[in-house]
């Protein structure tokens, strides 16, 4: 019983990271990344599907994208789904293929993301947090329940906590490397 609350609570500690780490890449840092596009949404028979999904993506240079679009009838549908999104990005179309070249980061939008990646750590860790409180009220629950000792459930919170600060460990270092990342010209 307590090996579960142990595993389940690690497994959404796992969770947070991943998705801490999806939104990372999503986060533009003056080179091209394909997961840049992952957000971006185009119409295609009057459904709204992912770009990836209507496109091949390539990365033919540091400060290059190109999307290709597996119909040709697409392109001008996916020029404005990428100028609709937040990028801030410029396509440049040839009729069958999307260039979008990758500005420089200017030094004050450089601080700004790294504050929101700051933040999306903090969010992060504040949901870590909350795993962590969760786990320790479960074990106290057993112990109210005298399913467990006093010392059973003091050695299993002290567990949680090992846990917790190996996942915050994890937060921090994914952070710091995202900074480091922005802020390299």
């Amino acid at each position: 019983m307590l090996k579960d609350i142990l595993k389940r609570e690690e497994e959404k500690m796992k969770k947070s990271i991943s998705n801490l780490q999806h939104e990372l890449a999503g986060i533009r840092t003056g080179k091209a990344n394909p997961a840049l596009l992952d957000s971006v949404k185009v119409m295609y028979y009057g459904q709204t599907v992912p770009l990836k999904q209507v496109a091949s993506i390539a990365i033919p240079d540091p400060r290059l994208i190109t999307v290709q679009p597996w119909d040709k009838s697409l392109v001008p549908e996916v020029e404005k789904a990428i100028q609709g999104s937040e990028l801030g990005l410029n396509p440049q179309s040839d009729g069958t293929l999307i260039r979008l070249p990758i500005p420089p980061l200017t030094e004050e939008r450089r601080k700004e993301l790294v504050k929101v990646v700051k933040r999306m750590g903090e969010d992060c860790r504040i949901a870590i947090r909350n795993i962590r409180r969760d786990a320790n009220d479960n074990i106290r629950k057993l112990e109210k329940e005298h399913k467990i000792s006093e010392d059973e459930m003091h050695t299993n919170q002290e567990e949680v906590q090992k846990i917790t600060d190996k996942y915050i460990e994890e937060v921090d270092e994914i952070v710091s490397l995202k900074e480091k990342e922005i802020m390299e010209i």
